[in-house]
């Protein structure tokens, strides 16, 4: 399928086991105009999961944005998520597709590699994620991806996702060579003003400002 407003800033969330301020930060970002955002929690456990996930759901419907869950393909059907982004070691695909049905956004990491990213497009992937591209703290020893990449993947007709160590100051340069959505943690969660954190992102989208 062709996601909604299928470029912007695409936020993940960070490891946080107080509920009430993930909300709080959450709906700051997106009171400031995030694309889409994903949960991801690698420390809370399968009851705080399920617990964080549907308030992020029922906030993101508050705002029109599309609640992704990561890595975990029975949550996200749990909480009626829109989609669910799936690493190399998840579910297939295929079957995240016949779980969640054919309007859901399946997204798929490619890391490094435009084979990969070509195989899970054939499968049915509605968008793919490249990096990082940059150091990161969430990954600090995560493979690299060059901005070739980025160009490769236009050719593949679903949205293209670049990830890893992206700032205000170098996403532009991310968009520049193709990438439709950036996707942040660390530099919008940890700031001191989340609303400006993410207004900061939106000149790295001409088209959207």
């Amino acid at each position: 399928m062709s996601p909604p407003r299928s470029s912007g800033l695409y936020l993940l969330t960070p490891d946080s086991l107080d509920t009430a301020h993930l909300l709080s930060q959450t709906r700051s970002a997106l009171q400031a105009g995030i694309t889409w955002l994903q949960y991801r929690n690698k420390v809370a456990d399968a009851h705080l999961r399920h617990e964080q996930a549907m308030a992020l759901r029922r906030l993101c419907d508050e705002y029109g944005v599309p609640l992704i869950i990561n890595d975990d393909l029975p949550l996200a059907d749990a909480v009626r998520a829109a989609g669910v982004h799936l690493g190399e070691h998840d579910d297939s695909i295929a079957t995240a597709r016949a779980t969640l049905g054919p309007n859901a956004l399946v997204g798929a990491s490619c890391y490094d590699d435009i084979e990969r990213a070509k195989h899970a497009v054939a499968k049915g992937a509605s968008y793919i994620a490249f990096g990082a591209f940059f150091a990161s703290p969430t990954k600090p020893v995560a493979r690299r991806a060059k901005l070739q990449l980025l160009d490769e993947a236009r050719s593949l007709g679903v949205p293209t996702v670049a990830i890893g160590g992206i700032t205000p100051d170098n996403g532009g340069l991310l968009t520049a060579a193709g990438a439709d959505l950036l996707a942040v943690i660390s530099s919008v969660y940890q700031a001191p003003d989340i609303g400006a954190a993410v207004r900061a992102y939106h000149s790295c989208f001409p088209d959207k400002t």
